[in-house]
């Protein structure tokens, strides 16, 4: 078998998912921030909203993610790869330098520059992975982007368990596996990460349901044995050393798909795959991909409720549903609920997740690597549960994928009152619930986006979403958050830059909260605009089953 036959059949196919899960379980770089941020702050002595402006140039890193979305519809998912390990190799890399005291800190722009550039690292990564498998497994969306975005919510808690055990929490190590770890599995993937057809016939898209539940159980189990873990307090070397190899076996489990198929596929049954047929089933609409072609009467045609609107020259807009270029999409009302709904949720995440360090230090907490290590694993059973839940109740009743988005929005919004309580225990519930929700958030908006607006330009169309991620890390962990926690350092500790006692991100925790409840909104209308185009994937996904 030549070496594009083997990448084509069954075998080679799912060898490929598997690489893109070890991709996306060490992704998730850009939210580790806060496990080194105190370290930056005492090196380079700054302020609160300087450390979080810091923040927001890592995460502008992700406006440049556009950039990887316009080469995804253009170049291999190798160059993609590619891109993505040099850029966190540098600017990880030399962010490593700085806290190891290699060279002398550097100016704070430049810090800035570099700081963007390790963020931009992960879009390419992402999107290499998330647009190939969207399209690999056109069939099972729900399910990928669960599987998928829960290794990335995983990730955060790998790195930090893995600095835990081997180098305990050293920031300067933890930014060496950063820039090292990323770049090796980047490596590996482009030898095996490809475009295939996706299943056609529904014996496959059967098997594939079947596969994804396999890896659905051994990411549950890579998520319980991180909790564990860190729910298990200190550990001596032995322990630890054991923790790192259990940690290798259940990160190499997933191969046993592959191997399966290998084994158990008969020879010569493996179907071929040609470009041809690819750029056919990217270009072929969502709902004629799940179940035949879609009808348009003329009287949905002709109806005032924005799916399917006429421009001004007397060309048909596509309905929702289909695939829209950029200027169509940004020109409907549903892609704007979408983006603002996005905005409220994960911008506030984010806020969470840069600001942990100070947070845990302003309610009294010396180490916070376990509020850290809370949010991801909790963000990963959000992201694993959503995505195999929305799939099942959209083939069930046609439940509106979006829904799941405005519960999301809830679980947040109850995170952020517990913070804000600043009672016994309440960071830890309000670690978990807030991790949860903005996993939800992250898997779910993938595949609407895709439901909604189409494949074919779905790396730019990603990307722009993705935008919410620095934008709101601006909004709320820059200004929010900076701002009004220097206002209390200054008025509690006579003009120092450092906030002890709940007082420091009470306001912020209240101002969030209230963000999430417009973000529900949102996602409610969203759902009431949508439900036709949830009904007609119903009925499409019945009507394949008993095909």
């Amino acid at each position: 078998m030549f070496p594009w036959q083997f990448l084509t059949s069954p075998t080679g196919k799912w060898l490929g998912f598997v690489t893109a899960i070890w991709v996306q379980a060490i992704s998730g770089n850009n939210y580790t921030f806060s496990n080194y941020s105190h370290a930056l702050k005492s090196l380079m002595a700054l302020s609160q909203l300087q450390l979080n402006n810091l923040s927001v140039a890592k995460d502008v890193g992700k406006a440049f993610g556009l950039l990887s979305g316009l080469a995804s519809d253009r170049w291999p998912t190798s160059i993609i790869l590619i891109f993505g390990a040099v850029e966190g190799l540098i600017g990880y890399g030399i962010q490593w330098l700085v806290v190891s005291q290699r060279i002398s800190p550097l100016p704070y722009w430049q810090m800035c520059i570099f700081m963007c550039i390790g963020g931009n690292s992960t879009t390419w990564m992402n999107t290499a992975v998330l647009v190939t498998c969207m399209r690999n497994f056109a069939k099972n969306r729900g399910p990928v982007s669960g599987i998928l975005k829960g290794y990335v919510g995983l990730s955060t808690a790998i790195f930090t368990d893995l600095c835990t055990a081997l180098f305990s929490s050293n920031p300067s190590k933890f930014l060496l596996m950063l820039a090292i770890v990323p770049a090796i599995v980047c490596l590996t993937a482009v030898l095996f990460l490809k475009e295939t057809e996706p299943a056609s016939m529904p014996s496959e898209q059967k098997q594939e349901a079947e596969f994804f539940h396999a890896f659905d159980v051994i990411a549950i189990a890579v998520a319980v044995y991180l909790l564990a873990f860190d729910i298990t307090g200190t550990h001596g070397h032995v322990l630890s050393l054991a923790f790192v190899i259990g940690l290798a076996v259940l990160l190499a489990m997933p191969l046993g798909v592959p191997l399966y198929t290998f084994l158990y596929t008969p020879s010569g049954t493996e179907p071929s795959c040609h470009n041809d047929d690819i750029e056919h089933q990217i270009k072929e609409p969502l709902l004629a991909k799940i179940g035949g072609p879609i009808e348009k009467p003329p009287e949905i045609q002709n109806s005032n409720e924005g799916i399917n609107l006429r421009d001004v020259v007397g060309k048909r807009q596509p309905l929702i549903g289909e695939d829209h270029t950029i200027i169509e999409m940004v020109q409907t009302l549903d892609f704007w609920i979408l983006f603002f709904s996005f905005l409220c949720g994960v911008g506030t995440g984010m806020c969470v997740m840069n600001n942990m360090a100070q947070m845990g230090l302003a309610l009294g907490y010396r180490d916070v690597s376990i509020f850290v290590s809370l949010t991801s694993i909790w963000g990963f059973f959000g992201r694993i549960v959503s995505g195999l839940a929305s799939e099942y109740y959209i083939g069930k009743c046609g439940t509106p994928r979006p829904l799941w988005n405005a519960a999301a929005e809830v679980l947040m919004a109850l995170g952020f009152i517990a913070m804000a309580s600043a009672l016994p225990g309440s960071f830890y519930i309000g670690s978990i619930l807030v991790g949860m929700g903005y996993g939800v958030l992250l898997t779910i908006t993938v595949p609407v986006a895709s439901e909604l607006f189409g494949l074919k330009y779905y790396g730019l169309l990603y990307n722009i979403l993705i935008l919410n991620l620095p934008l709101g890390s601006f909004l709320f962990s820059g200004l929010l958050a900076g701002l009004l926690y220097d206002a209390q350092a200054t008025s509690t500790s006579g003009g120092g830059t450092t906030c002890v006692g709940p007082h420091c991100y009470m306001l912020v925790f209240v101002i969030m909260a209230i963000a999430c409840m417009l973000g529900l909104a949102l996602d409610v209308l969203l759902a009431f605009r949508t439900k036709n185009v949830y009904a007609k994937i119903y009925e499409s996904k019945n009507h394949t089953t008993t095909a």
